[in-house]
């Protein structure tokens, strides 16, 4: 292998990894989506073992406040573009190998065609509607994404979509845990994104290569101040398959941000007594905006389907005064609502059914039986 012997030696010494477990690095392409304080030690770590394609997804500049934790970077770099930067970095460490920059901030306007040509994405972002985001595509492009995650002094670690038995990042948190403050908030310990960044690209590789055994549909935990870390066993859950969009269109047409946010509006939302009150009113359309097919189904009064994604599409059918829109939880049918008021303005009376139709049935049954 000439130079590259040289280079790789150790890791071919290995028992179990060998020239075939550095192939397989060579032939892989990895995303890393995130080139931050989680980013930049996978980023090195992946470079130096000879992973054959990198690309790397980050919109931000450098600024001196990163420099604790980001040590892929240095102080003349303040003030320039953190991919070009890293990819500069990466290939004076690694000439071997492609270094894909995207000098871009991923949205689900771009993050197909980004993740596409990946066979593993790595997420290092430090947001929750980012991290939804990455999943949601990862789901449906069935790409393995594995997900690191750090604040203060503790980090975590997971592997989702991979093997038969796949579980994704809406399995683990199903919606947004708005109490976890990210590093600009609560602060951080400027090692643990290194240690945190290092288990990525460690499970990454076994992935990869086939050794050991990755944390598949596994939170791994570790503290800092204690060394101290933990598995737990993450389960899928059905009723989270749901939030995720059913196909790019629907992906295109979600609202991380609105999802993800804290300020979301409440006075579009109905309790199901005042929903059931509306059902009677003849001036009032009722929209259903899961998608088709979604259980449970609904019968028992007048309503219309079309999927949160096709919405837009439809605001010119949309003749009646009042217009209640349910989901199956609430969450879409109040971005739905937010939607519709911005097209409409005050000219309507637009309302979200509160908990969603499995609130309101299990209020019905209540109430009649």
């Amino acid at each position: 292998m000439g130079e590259n012997f040289e280079r790789y030696q150790r890791q071919l010494l290995l028992k179990g990894f060998g020239e075939a477990g550095q192939q397989k690095l060579q032939d892989a392409k990895v995303l890393v989506i995130g080139a931050g304080g989680l980013g930049c030690p996978a980023l090195q770590y992946l470079t130096a073992a000879g992973v054959g394609t990198i690309g790397i997804v980050d919109d931000d500049i450098v600024s001196l406040d990163n420099l604790h934790r980001q040590i892929l970077y240095t102080t003349n770099d303040i003030g320039s573009s953190k991919v070009v930067m890293a990819a500069f970095a990466l290939e004076q460490l690694n000439f071997d190998i492609d270094i894909i920059p995207y000098n871009t901030r991923l949205t689900n306007q771009n993050a197909i065609e980004i993740i596409i040509p990946y066979d593993i994405v790595i997420d290092g972002t430090d947001n929750f509607a980012t991290r939804y985001l990455i999943n949601d595509a990862c789901v449906l492009l069935n790409k393995t994404l594995v997900y690191g995650g750090i604040s203060q002094f503790e980090g975590q670690v997971a592997i989702f979509n991979h093997g038969e038995n796949k579980v994704n990042y809406r399995d683990l948190f199903s919606s947004p845990d708005n109490t976890i403050l990210n590093c600009e908030e609560a602060g951080v310990l400027g090692v643990l994104p290194g240690i945190i960044g290092a288990m990525l690209a460690n499970e990454t590789i076994k992935l990869i290569t086939g050794i050991g055994t990755p944390v598949i549909n596994t939170l791994l935990t570790y503290n800092a101040l204690t060394n101290q870390s933990h598995q737990f066993t993450i389960s899928s859950r059905p009723e989270t398959n749901s939030f995720i969009p059913k196909d790019e269109d629907a992906f295109a047409a979600m609202d991380y941000e609105f999802f993800c946010s804290t300020k979301k509006t409440t006075s579009f939302n109905i309790k199901p007594t005042e929903f059931g009150n509306l059902l009677t009113d003849a001036n009032t359309q009722i929209i259903d905006v899961r998608e088709k097919g979604e259980l449970p189904l609904i019968n028992g009064f007048k309503n219309i389907n079309i999927p949160l994604a096709q919405l837009p599409q439809s605001f010119d059918d949309l003749t009646n005064e009042v217009i209640v829109i349910f989901c199956q939880t609430g969450r879409r049918s109040a971005q739905a609502a937010q939607q519709l008021f911005d097209h409409f303005g005050t000219t309507k009376k637009i309302y979200s059914l509160n908990g969603g139709i499995v609130n309101w049935k299990k209020h019905h049954a209540e109430n009649v039986g």
